[in-house]
């Protein structure tokens, strides 16, 4: 490769002094096969026939983060750099990580242990690359392929069967006969994995630009029966799938879709069966109720105001889609009685609860909350305007 790109070039200096002191080093993993398909690349990965105490003396500033595993954090010119040493992995009697890890001096040999072809491939400093397994010609091929015998590599590592559907997901790739087989037969497995890293993976499966092609595989090789509250709802999970094709979904939208097509699993119970982080939750429980009242009738102004813009927003485009109305006209219908509204929230009432206290001469109570409900229902519905003294004079006659 030999435009090296600007994460690379910054990183060169890195690799030199590592092989000043006698060592190999190259970059390895996801961000040299990103480069060759000419995405954006998040960071570097270097892998080295250092050892991590050797990096430690190289480098003066390093952080332990995965020694155990070999791996270093080098903080080099105020940049953060993983740096891992060639290794072979022992026995995998979980499922997910060897039982011990042996650094070794072969790059060779540490290729050999990753998961897919694509991911394993190095590059040297000047962009020469090296790929014992063919990883380029199956990144042409569009083409999900592990490193050597499909079944050994799911069976030390059961999450690389979600990965190898999330990269069907994000690259539009498919996946290889072999490959195909070995995670059809070994899908139980993920019964091992923590449902904290299933969820991350299937997060990733659902904002990728594939995720209709990849949730369908997923459903089509029964995986959903091992992840969390899906066994038995494929059928759900492919109309989902049918759904989300276009790139105008979030991914708590994504989510209210799948539990308004179950309608059978409370909301709250189901995400936290996944570990779903809590502000998804919160997004996804506001979606489905303000859907739950746009099906019973028409946005009013109350509605949009106590939901919000966004709910409202993305609980009409789940509406629109799922009744097979015009989603545009539709969102805009929201939009217009968003902007016609005198006042947004509550705390652009012209009036606090002091005035009340004052104005009524009266101490605080449930009343004041009570008051200023009717007085917001009555601006929103512009039988006031959101004035004091027009407040003052319609709650004082």
């Amino acid at each position: 490769m030999s435009d090296m790109l600007e994460k690379f070039k910054k990183a060169v200096p890195v690799l030199e002094k590592i092989e000043q002191a006698g060592f190999e080093a190259y970059f390895v993993g996801g961000s040299v096969r990103d480069a060759l398909l000419h995405r954006s690349i998040e960071d570097v990965d270097i892998a080295t026939s250092a050892f991590p105490e050797e990096i430690k003396q190289i480098f003066p500033k390093t952080i332990d983060v995965g020694i155990k595993h070999g791996t270093v954090v080098v903080i080099y010119n105020g940049e953060n750099y993983e740096i891992t040493t060639f290794r072979t992995d022992g026995e995998y009697t979980d499922y997910r990580r060897p039982d011990k890890v042996t650094f070794i001096r072969s790059l060779q040999e540490d290729l050999k242990r990753r998961d897919f072809t694509m991911n394993a491939i190095a590059m040297t400093k000047t962009g020469e690359l090296i790929d014992p397994f063919s990883g380029q010609e199956d990144i042409k091929n569009k083409l999900i392929r592990t490193v050597g015998n499909a079944e050994k590599r799911f069976t030390e590592d059961a999450l690389r069967i979600m990965r190898a559907i999330r990269f069907v997901s994000q690259l539009n790739f498919r996946i290889e006969q072999d490959t195909y087989k070995a995670i059809e037969k070994y899908g139980e497995l993920l019964t091992n994995i923590s449902v904290e890293r299933i969820y991350a993976e299937f997060q990733k499966i659902l904002v990728g630009k594939s995720r209709k092609q990849a949730l369908r595989l997923l459903v089509e090789q029964n995986l959903h029966h091992y992840l969390p509250k899906l066994s038995g709802y494929g059928q759900e999970l492919k109309q989902t799938a049918d759904i989300i094709h276009l790139p105008i979904w979030k991914e708590a939208e994504i989510w209210a879709i799948l539990l308004i097509l179950i309608d059978k699993e409370p909301v709250d119970a189901f995400l936290r069966a996944w570990k779903t982080p809590l502000r998804i939750i919160k997004a996804v429980k506001k979606i489905y109720v303000a859907y739950q009242l746009r099906k019973e009738q028409s946005w009013t102004k109350e509605m949009v105001y106590y939901n919000g813009y966004d709910t409202c927003i993305s609980s009409e485009k789940i509406y629109s889609v799922l009744h097979h109305l015009p989603v545009q006209q539709n969102v805009q219908t929201v939009k217009n009685i968003w902007a016609d509204l005198p006042i947004n929230s509550r705390e652009q009432l012209a009036i606090s609860g002091y005035d009340l206290m004052n104005w009524a001469n009266q101490k605080s109570g449930p009343w004041i909350k009570e008051t200023l409900e009717k007085i917001e229902k009555a601006i929103i519905n512009k039988e006031i305007d959101n004035d004091k003294s027009k407040i003052k004079e319609w709650l004082f006659p």
